[in-house]
This record gives C-alpha cells, structure tokens and sequence, in this order.
C-alpha cells in the first residue's frame, strides 16, 4: 500500500508526480529544486543559496512525513556543473551530523526549470 505525501511547506509539483510517496516504513521524495514555497520564486542567486533551499524543501517534506534529515539513508545529486560540486558538498554536509546517507552525485546536460541542483532521497523510519 502506498500513501501519497503533500505539504505545503514544500513546492508543489510541477508536473504528474507526488512531492513524495510512502510505502512501508520508506519514503520515497520527489527531487527537490530551490523554489521557495512562500512565494513560489526560483532561488538561484549563487549555489550555496540555491543548494539550501533544495535542503530545507527536502526538510519539509521530511517533517510531513514524520522524519527528518537522519532518517534519509539514499541520496542522489544532480549538477548542471560538477564545478559546482564542493559548494554543494558543503552546504548538503551541514544537514547531516553522522550515519551520512548513500550517495550518488552526476552532472546533467539540464535540469527543470534551469536550476543548478536537484537532489532526490529515500529515507525509511528504523
């Protein structure tokens, strides 16, 4: 059985699909870009900006859903610039104090929207 997820301290999707999805003891999250919820603006004035709003979305839906950042065990970044890639290391790192989730992290040729990140996770209640 699934349970479909929806909060409005997240963006809302921008297409056929669920901000996230739980199945069992797993959620499932949709990838997250940087739209601020409040007023629906693309934050893209550098990447730490944008990368900790892709953060806190993927929060929100976390805290909808019960869980929080420790309870992620997958992640998977996607960059339209892999330079990018030790800025957004560094702002994803401060949501994680220990047990850090899998990870893949790829660049893409684009990305919804234009944005610069977008990050996915599975998360699971112990």
């Amino acid at each position: 059985m699934k349970t479909i997820l929806q909060t409005n301290n997240a963006p809302a999707p921008i297409g056929p699909y669920s901000q996230a999805v739980r199945t069992g003891n797993t959620l499932y999250l949709s990838g997250q870009i940087a739209i601020d919820p409040s007023s629906g603006q693309l934050i893209t004035i550098n990447i730490l900006q944008e990368t900790t709003q892709v953060m806190r979305n993927i929060g929100a839906v976390l805290k909808a859903a019960g869980m929080d950042y420790g309870h992620i065990v997958k992640t998977t970044i996607f960059l339209k610039d892999m330079d990018q890639f030790a800025a957004v290391n560094d702002v994803y790192g401060q949501f994680f104090s220990q047990d850090f989730p899998a990870r893949e992290t790829v660049q893409v040729s684009r990305l919804p929207k234009d944005v610069n990140v977008e990050i996915s996770v599975i998360a699971c209640l112990d």
